[in-house]
């Protein structure tokens, strides 16, 4: 783990689920200081974290404004922004509703753009934003549409971010996991070859590892 994180402020979204909670215990094992979002749930295993906010709609601008605020006169300027906050439904284009389209995009990508605008102001030099997307994302298949359109955009906001903070010294990643191998994964593909699923607490080392990766900003890295 990079020892060059330590004392550095990370800022967590989506810190309930499993991925979140890999990624802060990685964090906190690396001597960072994290701060925890979750649009839900009081996230079940936050010991060590500086502060938590919970309930918080990052799609919804004054929310995320809100919650940052918060955290920031809590822990002081981020030097990294972990956007893992997201969902996913399994849904045919014939069958799937407007409201669902809206739903994903909400969660995937207006969760990252509300998590980004909100930090803006309050980010260390240099600083790192990590956006999750997916490995499907580059090809969809039956009943992926509306997902995998979700994390097409989270891949474009990503090129777009890191050209527009570039000069802020600020870069902007991507990693697009193919599964997860989480215990909601395994239930629902019980017949499914598990052995080229990505460990969770594999995937939080690489999101971490970008604070000292020399790739140009905007690159988007694949697991799996």
């Amino acid at each position: 783990m990079p020892s060059s994180l330590s004392n550095k402020t990370i800022l967590i979204t989506g810190a309930s689920g499993i991925l979140g909670q890999a990624v802060n215990a990685a964090a906190l094992a690396a001597g960072a200081r994290t701060a925890l979002i979750d649009h839900g749930r009081h996230p079940a295993d936050s010991r060590g974290a500086a502060i938590v906010r919970s309930g918080v709609d990052l799609s919804d601008e004054a929310a995320a404004a809100t919650a940052v605020n918060a955290i920031v006169a809590a822990v002081g300027k981020i030097d990294v922004l972990l956007n893992i906050a997201g969902g996913f439904e399994w849904a045919k284009v014939e069958t799937a509703s407007v409201d669902l389209w809206t739903r994903l995009y909400r969660t995937n990508v207006l969760s990252a753009v509300g998590a980004i605008k909100a930090t803006l102001a309050y980010f260390a030099r240099p600083a790192l934003i990590v956006n999750v997307a997916a490995a499907t994302a580059g090809h969809a298949a039956v009943g992926m549409a509306p997902y995998t359109a979700a994390k097409a955009g989270v891949l474009r906001l990503t090129e777009a971010a890191s050209q527009e903070l570039a000069d802020r010294d600020i870069r902007v990643y991507s990693v697009s996991p193919t599964i997860l191998d989480t215990p909601r994964n395994r239930a629902d593909l019980p017949q499914a070859d598990t052995s080229r699923w990505i460990a969770p607490a594999t995937l939080a080392q690489a999101m971490l590892e970008l604070w000292n990766d020399p790739s140009p900003s905007g690159r988007d890295f694949r697991f799996g």
